[in-house]
């Protein structure tokens, strides 16, 4: 009775959205992809009777995460065949690229009937569920099915535990269906405990993005993305990361306030989200100095030759682009998104600031901060504050990064631990799976 009742809410909540949704279709080119998957369950049919682990990974950030975790679990169990799923258009183009030998599908909406579907399709012996995907009626299409239910690198922030804690009765039915909650950290273990978890159920690993974090500068991918933009040794680069609006037109503006008086200042900005880079190109465009976009650049050399700022306006690269950088500034963290991800400028020894909202990464951004390994930052006067500081004082700047490159290599381990419990889900080795399963 529960999944017919959220039908109904879903498909009232598609009703209330769908000028929404129809808007941002036309204009942005979102949703226009996956129909049948999402709505029906057709996702493609996995041929074969391997053993099979589906990851469903919502978007960019969660498929990234996966770089690191499935290639680690494919090499202790080579026979293990594995599908990803993702939600978003940039999240499915990306899995399609880092993962071109695996089934790589858009995740069904969570319909009874298109749940149940894609379950019959993919057969999968185990659903890998990444931070915080809960869906009902996938978790119980899955159990239905007989396939184990795991959840990866999980997180619970504040907010989303005082939301899930309004409707308890059912976020505790829908959690002791779960095999597996494998946690970042003890909070997050707590809050899930809280909401119904079975104790035994719950581990605590750390996080599996400090694994996938890259550490060497040298690495084939950045040199060559160097080398394409012709940054020199004695060049500085101040990249500003998963920007959201108006964070990009604060770091032009601290730029424009400094070139001049540092003629090795290079800008890189990097927005969020793909639909907003014409309009960070319109901004780019209003203030009359020399740049250039990465997507023109291809294989020819930076034009016009004298330009010092870069649009990157594709998918994919950030990670690659902060091993060029000296300074950065991780976007998402002046408005109300919760900030976005500092670990990968960190493991690279970068010298980082960030803006004061920064829950999505509360626990990361505490141990920076104790470790004066980052910066906080609240406007556009102590943006410009801080990146002078590190033209001016270079050795600390690289102080600071080299104490945030330490506290990474020091975070390590998250992925050995997750594939050690998938691999014991596999085997009915995990002790503490959960026992009770609710009637459907």
């Amino acid at each position: 009775m529960t999944g017919y009742l959220l039908n109904g809410v879903y498909l009232l909540l598609l009703i209330i959205l769908s000028p929404y949704f129809l808007l941002s279709a036309i204009r942005k080119g979102k949703y226009r992809e996956g129909w049948a998957a999402k709505f029906l369950g057709r996702v493609p049919v996995r041929k074969g009777g391997q053993r099979c682990v589906w990851f469903h990974a919502v978007s960019v950030g969660e498929v990234q995460l996966l770089t690191t975790l499935v290639p680690t679990l494919q090499r202790e169990n080579p026979d293990w065949q594995c599908v990803i799923s993702t939600t978003t258009r940039t999240g499915f183009a990306l899995a399609r690229e880092k993962f071109p030998k695996h089934l790589v599908c858009y995740c069904p909406l969570d319909f009874t009937w298109s749940t149940r579907a894609a379950m019959q399709r993919l057969r999968p012996d185990l659903l890998v569920l990444t931070e915080l995907e809960l869906w009902p009626n996938l978790i119980r299409a899955a159990v239905r099915r007989g396939t184990k239910v795991a959840v990866i690198n999980g997180r619970l922030s504040e907010k989303s535990f005082r939301g899930y804690r309004r409707i308890r009765p059912l976020v505790a039915r829908m959690l002791r269906r779960i095999d597996m909650i494998a946690v970042q950290h003890q909070q997050y273990a707590d809050r899930f405990l809280q909401l119904g978890a079975t104790p035994a159920a719950v581990r605590i690993t750390g996080s599996i993005k400090f694994d996938g974090a890259h550490t060497d500068r040298r690495n084939p991918r950045t040199e060559a993305l160097r080398a394409l933009v012709g940054i020199a040794d004695d060049d500085v680069v101040f990249l500003a990361g998963s920007t959201q609006r108006p964070e990009e037109s604060l770091a032009l503006a601290v730029y424009q306030q400094l070139h001049q008086q540092f003629p090795q200042l290079r800008l890189i900005l990097v927005p969020r989200h793909p639909e907003r880079f014409d309009e960070v190109a319109r901004l780019l465009d209003d203030s009359e100095l020399p740049w250039q976009r990465r997507s023109a650049l291809a294989n020819q050399p930076l034009d016009p030759p004298g330009a010092r700022i870069l649009l990157v306006d594709t998918v994919g690269e950030l990670g690659a682009w902060w091993g060029t950088a000296s300074v950065g500034f991780v976007g998402g963290s002046l408005g109300s998104r919760g900030g976005q991800n500092m670990i990968e400028p960190s493991a690279y020894g970068v010298a980082v600031c960030f803006g004061p909202h920064t829950q999505n990464f509360r626990d990361v951004v505490q141990s920076l901060l104790a470790g004066e390994a980052a910066t906080v930052v609240r406007d556009q006067a102590q943006l410009l504050q801080f990146v002078r500081k590190c033209l001016e004082d270079p050795q600390a700047a690289a102080d600071q990064g080299h104490r945030a490159a330490q506290l990474v290599a020091a975070s390590r381990g998250a992925t050995a631990k997750t594939t050690e419990l998938l691999g014991d889900l596999f085997s009915s080795n995990f002790e503490g799976r959960a026992t009770y399963r609710p009637a459907a």
